[in-house]
């Protein structure tokens, strides 16, 4: 079933075809799973809500309706929700331990620049946590999905257009409120 098409893969899915369904899980799972780590920090948290997205995509398939969209808009559509209701259901902030998100080497620069690199990249990912979840959301799938701006909009239900306005914002309000928390250190620094 590999060298058959999504398309036609998912027409065998929506008949009931198991077999073809666990194609789509095989297809789509990695990227799932990674989009879902981004937004929830733990692994075994990841694994749990990732299994909770196919199982509500294998209950439902037999209602999916072809709007000209990639299944994997559906899947990230499932997980969008999926995560929203566990951050409600639990009342916690995401977090990525950040050794998970890098390792360090033998021929690692020296420990100040590890050091100084490491505070730039957790206020990086703090400033990106305090971001609404769309905002979230598309960061996730250009960055570590490496989506285009027309998928990314296929997925979110917004046009390339709108994605492409919304990356620029973010970018601005990333940038600002970096800037923001430079001049607050500074400040902290200057204080005895």
């Amino acid at each position: 079933m590999k060298e058959l098409p999504d398309d036609q893969v998912l027409a065998r899915a929506i008949q009931g075809d198991r077999e073809a369904f666990g194609e789509l899980y095989r297809r789509h799972v990695r990227r799932i799973y990674n989009y879902i780590y981004y937004r929830v920090g733990n692994p075994h948290d990841a694994e749990d809500l990732t299994a909770r997205v196919f199982y509500r995509a294998l209950r439902n398939i037999h209602r999916y309706e072809d709007r000209g969209l990639p299944f994997s808009a559906y899947l990230y559509r499932i997980a969008h929700n999926v995560v929203a209701n566990w951050h409600r259901d639990t009342q916690r902030r995401a977090e990525i331990p950040l050794d998970a998100l890098w390792s360090l080497r033998d021929e690692s620069p020296a420990p100040e620049a590890t050091l100084l690199r490491n505070e730039e990249y957790e206020r990086l990912l703090t400033v990106i946590r305090r971001l609404p979840p769309d905002r979230q959301q598309l960061l996730i799938l250009k960055f570590v999905e490496r989506l285009s701006n027309a998928e990314i909009g296929q997925i979110m239900g917004r046009s390339e257009g709108a994605i492409k306005s919304l990356y620029h914002r973010t970018l601005l309000a990333l940038r600002r409120e970096l800037q923001r928390l430079e001049q607050e250190d500074a400040t902290h620094e200057e204080r005895p």
